[in-house]
């Protein structure tokens, strides 16, 4: 064999090791709500199918190519859209588009284990589904669904310091809210209210700053509450959303009995936006919600 020829099988099977020692580089199998989720090399056409995914590969600079946003952009929070590349809407998050998602030609699927587990064989027959439980998880479930989705693109560290930055400030900021403080987040529809307890995104954040929120109530972590529960529960906070400009929080505030509660007493009723609240759900909300809560807080006292 001549030394060229030799030099040139040589060459290519060092290119070929080469190849083959940065795909496995990339290998990474982590855990999800379906399992375990094994990927061969880093994904770079995402589909997010929750708003906290997006907030998520947004604060490790990655822009996914296909969103689920309910047919409406503006539901990705101004503060999330300005850190992304504009994206395809893939319909909304209870029923997305599977023909616009094929579309899109993705190599990861980002799900949500409450609303897609039943479209979780259609889907994967599309790319790979990383599935999470984005809908019904507390403040810690999301910052580990974070690190998750920071390590599947290869963005580990950067995920552990923006996870980091964040609770550095619930810590700081939990450290001017009054002992024994109660608070409540809800979200006041036509005719209901729904309580998040400390089980939900919500009602755990405010935990984590030190306020005592409600518990879950017959296992259910969100439940929908009357007048009178209200004026038994007598936070010393409210969080609330309105879902109707004629909610039933604004109908009640027009009663006397709404006179007797302490927020009434004290000024302490704060109106929140619903997509910040209780649709976002990230480390980008999170922040936000907290310096709200901040805000509110240091008003009063």
């Amino acid at each position: 064999m001549s030394l060229n020829r030799r030099k040139y099988l040589t060459g290519m099977l060092a290119l070929g090791l080469g190849l083959s020692l940065a795909s496995a580089a990339h290998a990474i199998t982590v855990k999800d709500d379906q399992g375990e989720l094994t990927l061969d090399k880093v994904p770079t056409r995402i589909v997010a199918l929750e708003f906290s995914f997006v907030d998520a590969l947004a604060n490790v600079g990655v822009s996914p190519v296909g969103v689920a946003d309910d047919n409406q952009p503006s539901r990705v929070i101004q503060p999330v859209r300005d850190l992304i590349r504009p994206w395809t809407s893939v319909g909304t998050r209870s029923q997305p588009n599977m023909e616009s998602i094929a579309a899109l030609k993705p190599d990861l699927i980002i799900a949500d284990s409450s609303r897609h587990r039943a479209a979780y064989g259609q889907l994967s027959k599309i790319a790979p589904v990383l599935l999470l439980n984005s809908r019904y998880g507390s403040y810690n479930d999301i910052l580990k669904q974070d690190q998750t989705i920071g390590d599947v693109v290869g963005k580990s560290t950067e995920m552990q310091a923006r996870i980091s930055q964040l609770q550095a400030k619930v810590k700081d900021i939990a450290k001017e809210i009054p002992d024994g403080q109660t608070a409540m987040y809800g979200s006041s529809r036509e005719n209901t209210l729904d309580v998040h307890t400390q089980g939900t995104f919500a009602g755990s954040l405010l935990a984590a700053l030190g306020f005592k929120v409600p518990q879950a109530d017959g296992g259910k972590d969100i439940y929908d509450i009357d007048l009178e529960h209200v004026l038994a529960m007598n936070p010393d906070w409210m969080f609330i959303a309105h879902y109707r400009e004629e909610s039933v929080v604004r109908k009640w505030a027009q009663q006397p009995l709404w006179k007797a509660l302490t927020v009434t007493k004290k000024d302490q009723l704060i109106s929140v936006d619903p997509e910040l609240w209780a649709r976002s759900r990230g480390l980008t909300a999170a922040a936000l919600m907290v310096e709200q809560v901040k805000a509110a807080v240091e008003k009063k006292h």
